[in-house]
């Protein structure tokens, strides 16, 4: 075998194992028992402690120094060979004690937070939520030495590859000055048009999933490849070709269900069009976290608030649930789906006020993993940064610094791709309506096909085989450009 191949098929064991985990983790999140959570805890630090090793075998070295030297190499082989070098020297960066204590702290932290959460109990999570801090700031100075980068660019290198604080900064401090005089001048415009009723509940929770899973087939998700549950926290994870999906759902609120649903399928979609021949390697990864949140909040955001969307929607809802009234014409539902006003929860949030959100949420895991705070103080700062940013102030831990499961399932690093990803879905949507142009007619009719199948050509059968910046210019013509998005807010909340 050449070294080449050697790689190839160790990182095939390697994938084969992280499937595993991924379905572990999953039934972990949707199904699993509160009284397993101990076992399952060593069962996952125990597997997360065999792939490290896995990706941490000296022979990877060695091999890598040969593949590099191989110019028979195809432009595909080339990449997975810079993908397997990048993730070899951040996971050769950590030992594996490390891996077993961070595995441990997380399957702790996360299930002591889902009651947390529902008591609204930040003091019955500190303990657990700060040893998760402590192992976050060992690993980040791990890696930052090895990659020679700061603890926080090092953790938010492993959800969004070659990603830095500083290039952030300039972007978040841009759209913090940008969105409060926005606001303003969107909440003026709406209150200017009619003014609509939401539809009123109570909407039956197996009428709110079959309206989800129709939704999901129209979209073109495969449930041969995966399926719908219910968790805590919506989320897409599972495995290679088992991509699954959950929402959470409310009597009161099919819209918050519904949307969840729409955002986690874009999610899917990205993974079930991956390219097929590299799925277990490396190059056959979706490139980055803000790729991949460009895709759930093009379908969520871009695609499905749109009028078209709506119109095409409003009789599917109406059916669904019986409804009768002006509430569910389709202006009225679309002046629903797009109403902008300030709220708590970041998954509920309009297009307009979540970016502060993830604002708020990245300078504060900043200071947390720089040690600029203790974290016992994290209720008050997110409190005082609700109200700074959003005019709002939470009245309980619930709905404050709680809601979130990121930081107890060990993502820091993980919440500026969020903004970055709502950004880079108003380019990517802008180039496919350019190039497409029967996309929103289309979709008008329920047709996903063509906004699908551009995404599949241009951006889920890529893989990571470019970098994200040379993706992204190859796909709409340009490296990231915030004005895309302002425009886009623009004309869909002021009418510019």
């Amino acid at each position: 075998m050449t070294a080449y191949s050697e790689l190839s098929a160790h990182f095939g064991r390697v994938a084969a194992l992280s499937n595993a985990i991924g379905i572990l983790q999953w039934d972990n999140d949707a199904m699993m028992p509160r009284g397993a959570s101990a076992t399952r805890s060593e069962s996952m630090a125990l597997l997360h402690v065999m792939r490290h090793d896995m990706t941490t075998d000296p022979r990877i070295g060695e091999w890598l120094s040969d593949a590099e030297g191989d110019n028979g190499l195809g432009a595909w082989e080339r990449a997975n060979v810079r993908e397997i070098r990048r993730v070899f020297a951040v996971e050769t960066a950590l030992p594996a004690d490390l891996v077993a204590a961070a595995s441990r702290a997380v399957s702790a932290c996360e299930m002591t937070w889902r009651q947390a959460r529902a008591d609204s109990d930040f003091a019955s999570l500190l303990p657990l939520l700060s040893e998760v801090l402590k192992i976050q700031r060992e690993i980040g100075v791990a890696k930052g030495e090895r990659l020679g980068l700061s603890p926080y660019d090092a953790l938010l290198n492993d959800y969004e590859p070659g990603g830095r604080s500083a290039k952030i900064d300039v972007l978040f401090d841009d759209l913090a000055a940008f969105l409060p005089g926005f606001l303003e001048e969107a909440l003026e415009a709406q209150a200017r048009r009619p003014q609509s009723a939401a539809p009123e509940g109570p909407f039956a929770i197996e009428k709110q999933r079959a309206l989800g899973v129709r939704m999901m087939a129209t979209l073109g998700y495969d449930f041969e490849r995966g399926r719908l549950d219910v968790s805590a926290h919506p989320f897409c994870g599972g495995a290679d070709n088992d991509v699954r999906i959950t929402t959470r759902y409310d009597e009161a609120d099919f819209a918050s269900s519904l949307m969840g649903v729409l955002h986690e399928t874009g999610h899917a979609l990205y993974e079930q069009g991956r390219p097929a021949a590299y799925m277990d390697q490396p190059v056959g990864h979706a490139r980055g976290m803000s790729l991949h949140e460009s895709q759930s909040l093009l379908i969520e955001m871009q695609a499905c608030r749109s009028r078209e969307f709506i119109r095409y929607a409003a009789p599917v809802m109406r059916e669904a649930f019986g409804g009768e009234g002006p509430a569910w014409d389709a202006d009225a539902l679309w002046r629903q789906y797009t109403r902008v006003r300030p709220g708590f929860i970041r998954v509920d949030a309009d297009e307009v006020t979540y970016p502060a959100h993830v604002i708020l949420r990245y300078r504060l895991e900043k200071a947390l993993i720089a040690d600029e705070m203790p974290l016992s103080e994290l209720p008050s700062a997110w409190n005082e940064s609700m109200q700074a940013l959003l005019g709002v102030t939470p009245p309980s831990d619930r709905l404050g610094c709680l809601q979130d499961v990121h930081w107890p399932s060990g993502g820091w690093g993980y919440f500026p791709t969020y903004t970055l990803g709502a950004m880079t879905a108003a380019q990517i949507f802008d180039a496919a309506c350019r190039a497409e142009p029967d996309l929103l007619p289309a979709i008008g009719r329920g047709d996903f096909g063509p906004l699908v199948g551009w995404l599949r050509t241009n951006i889920h059968s890529q893989g990571s085989l470019y970098q994200t910046d040379e993706l992204l210019t190859r796909a709409t013509g340009r490296p990231l450009d915030p004005a895309v998005f302002k425009a886009h807010l623009r004309r869909r909340y002021t009418g510019e």
